[in-house]
């Protein structure tokens, strides 16, 4: 039987990974293949329908998939992800020449956040700064920056956009995840020197591939050993991983999703059978 899984083409290398996933499974004796979707609503909920076996699912994705199998009786397993995927943080960052020296300064301000359904640089930041007593439209002013809406903030564009409006002295404040903050500096989008972190998330999980509990299950425990297997001296797997942003792949886990599940009830962003309740989201 051929082990189906879904992914998201938020960008033109998605092709080319899996295609080179791929080849390297199938030569290993897995039938596998992959579909492309969109947006990660139409996969998540395929995946929760039992349509595909299993998905690369962004962490707002595996959030919401959760509550759709649940709502149907079904069960997932986050499989395997990367070592990238885990213990990332989120940071507030100012100019470096601003007046803010901890978060409470911002009341008042505006902060840039990326598009309305990124985890990193909208949901889990804004819950960050609720909990320091920053609340949008009361004592703060949020301004996002919507490139790529259904693509769960895969697609980088909208946290750039808010780093440049920062540099442009439009907003006060910017929230992006802790790794773009490096690469915006090493592109050049961020100079060396012009921004400074003002406040840094705790550490949370970011993607994992999920799968759905009627899948095949010796497909699975091959697809699962396969992957673990793979390594970053292969000169095969090498240049995927590379795309990919991993050097290795870890097992799944389920523990690093709270502070995340805790801001999409916070904002309403799902309701607990996976309907989406955002009233801003359109994907």
């Amino acid at each position: 039987m051929t082990l189906l899984m879904g992914a998201v083409a938020y960008d033109p290398k998605v092709v080319t990974i899996w295609n080179g996933f791929r080849s390297w499974l199938q030569n290993r004796g897995l039938s596998f293949d992959f579909v492309l979707y969109s947006h990660y609503e139409r996969q998540v909920e395929d995946l929760a329908a039992g349509k595909i076996h299993a998905a690369w699912n962004s962490p707002l994705a595996w959030l919401r998939a959760q509550r759709l199998a649940d709502a149907n009786g079904r069960q997932l397993t986050p499989l395997v992800m990367r070592d990238t995927d885990r213990n990332l943080t989120s940071v507030i960052i100012v100019r470096a020449d601003s007046p803010y020296e901890k978060v409470a300064d911002l009341e008042g301000a505006t902060v840039g956040v990326g598009a309305v359904d990124s985890p990193q640089a909208t949901l889990i930041p804004c819950s960050f700064l609720r909990e320091a007593g920053l609340v949008p439209g009361e004592n703060l002013t949020v301004r996002r920056f919507d490139v790529g809406v259904g693509l769960h903030g895969d697609h980088i564009g909208g946290e750039r956009d808010a780093a440049r409006a920062l540099l442009a002295g439009e907003i006060e404040a910017a929230a992006i995840i802790d790794m773009n903050h490096l690469l915006f500096g090493k592109e050049g989008t961020l100079p060396p020197g012009s921004t400074r972190v003002l406040a840094q998330t705790p550490a949370y999980d970011h993607c994992n591939l999920s799968v759905v509990d009627d899948a095949p299950q010796d497909e699975v425990r091959k697809l699962g050993q396969l992957l673990l297997s793979m390594s970053y001296t292969d000169p095969e797997v090498r240049p995927l991983f590379d795309l990919e942003g991993l050097t290795a792949w870890h097992e799944g886990r389920s523990s690093g999703y709270a502070m995340l599940d805790a801001a999409v009830r916070e904002q309403a962003f799902y309701d607990a059978e996976g309907r989406v309740t955002a009233r801003e989201y359109r994907p």
